[in-house]
């Protein structure tokens, strides 16, 4: 950490009495070392310490996005490849935290631009097909170079952290924290050769709607925020804000692509 751990913040999943339970030993922790508590909305917070799953630290990021607070995550989910230590763990994790032995990994987000509006994405930006089942037809570009037309379910653009979602469920490639890089992953393409791509930031993709009178809905961080009619079109691009991601030392990407992915 770059400087001491003096004002904290706790979002929590809601409706779980175990959840509610290590809240107060988290809120009774920091009265014992001094601590001041916030809210997660405050502005001056040193640490974010979350208390649920991926849905949650998703949240968690989103409310810090752009800030330079660090967020803490302990795993109250299924999954929880974002958090650093398990529920079990909590105590001694939360010791170590408070008592500023940390590391922060900052994460890049992305920007969707479409329809005069930009929305940020901390996990990916999702083309898809608005009725299930059903085909479309899309034709990309990256950094104003045309890569063709095709008949998918959609299309997935994600950042490194988001990588280990439905990109990955989809075939597509793992990017390791700390990556300025999207990557471009097609869902269920009709073709054996469509294949993911990654680019760097500064490179922009842009996906239009070529199906005949389907439309597209587009989901940024799995929320529908719009449709993209025939003719219409989507840019992506690496974000100009970043997420911080707080861990314990011994807690690296690969401890936890191991243990979350055996």
């Amino acid at each position: 950490m770059t400087r001491p751990v003096e004002r904290i913040a706790v979002l929590a999943t809601h409706g779980r009495p175990d959840v509610a339970g290590a809240r107060a030993r988290v809120e009774a922790a920091a009265a014992a070392a001094g601590i001041e508590l916030g809210s997660p909305e405050d502005e001056n917070l040193d640490l974010l310490v979350v208390l649920g799953g991926d849905g949650t630290m998703l949240r968690a990021l989103h409310a810090r996005l752009g800030t330079r607070t660090p967020v803490l995550g302990i795993n109250f989910g299924r999954v929880g490849f974002l958090t650093t230590a398990g529920g079990d763990q909590l105590d001694p994790a939360l010791a170590r935290a408070l008592a500023g032995d940390l590391r922060v990994v900052d994460l890049c987000t992305l920007e969707a631009s479409f329809d005069g509006e930009t929305h940020p994405a901390v996990n990916d930006v999702v083309v898809t097909s608005s009725l299930p089942g059903r085909m479309v037809d899309l034709s990309w570009k990256v950094a104003g170079e045309d890569l063709g037309e095709q008949a998918c379910d959609g299309m997935i653009c994600c950042t490194p952290s988001g990588s280990t979602a439905y990109n990955l469920s989809n075939g597509g490639p793992v990017l390791m924290w700390g990556l300025e890089a999207m990557a471009m992953t097609f869902v269920a393409p009709h073709s054996l050769r469509a294949r993911a791509l990654v680019v760097p930031r500064g490179l922009d993709l842009r996906v239009a709607n070529r199906s005949e009178e389907l439309p597209v809905t587009v989901l940024v961080d799995g929320r529908a925020v719009g449709e993209l009619a025939r003719g219409e079109e989507l840019a992506v691009v690496v974000g100009p804000d970043s997420c911080r991601l707080a861990l314990l030392p011994d807690v690296t990407f690969f401890t936890r692509y191991h243990e979350v992915f055996p």
